[in-house]
């Protein structure tokens, strides 16, 4: 399968799990290209960059979408949960997951693989430190004590 590395921070789980964060109305015509029957967005309408009516858009494309809004100052349980659920409703679906940058979506997908639920943690763990390493709420999130008081940095900034 291919990538779509035009897509901000673009990542690749598995051959039908892609990641990324938000892509353009025309960059959702691309990832249907690709096979993918389902959108999982993790970042809020209300966030900068989230497209006016992506859930039309999706529609339009005949692709099914999936919102799980989630606050990045106060990840749950209950968001993390939602997405478990989706994830093994969807087992063998080609789908693709995003949030505004890929920030939420790789720790979720981070704490997914250490909870069991799928993937190898230290892949997990390697997409998302190629992205941002989590501190505060969302160290506490994936499990990381010991970036609990630190700030969230990200490739390139604060690395």
């Amino acid at each position: 399968m291919r990538d779509i590395p035009e897509i901000l921070n673009w990542r690749r789980v598995s051959e039908n799990i892609s990641l990324s964060g938000q892509p353009t109305e025309a960059q959702l015509a691309d990832v249907k290209e690709l096979g993918v029957t389902h959108i999982i967005n993790l970042g809020p309408h209300t966030n900068d960059g989230a497209l006016d009516d992506e859930a039309a858009t999706v529609a339009s494309l005949g692709m099914t979408y999936v919102y799980i809004p989630v606050d990045f100052e106060n990840p749950t349980d209950q968001d993390f949960s939602d997405f478990c659920d989706m994830l093994e409703s969807l087992h063998g679906q080609t789908i693709h997951v995003h949030c505004i940058y890929n920030a939420r979506v790789s720790a979720f997908f981070y704490r997914y693989a250490q909870s069991g639920g799928g993937g190898s943690a230290k892949e997990a763990h390697a997409l998302m430190d190629g992205i941002w390493r989590p501190g505060g709420v969302w160290a506490k999130f994936i499990g990381n004590q010991a970036a609990e008081a630190l700030p969230n940095r990200y490739a390139g900034d604060d690395y």
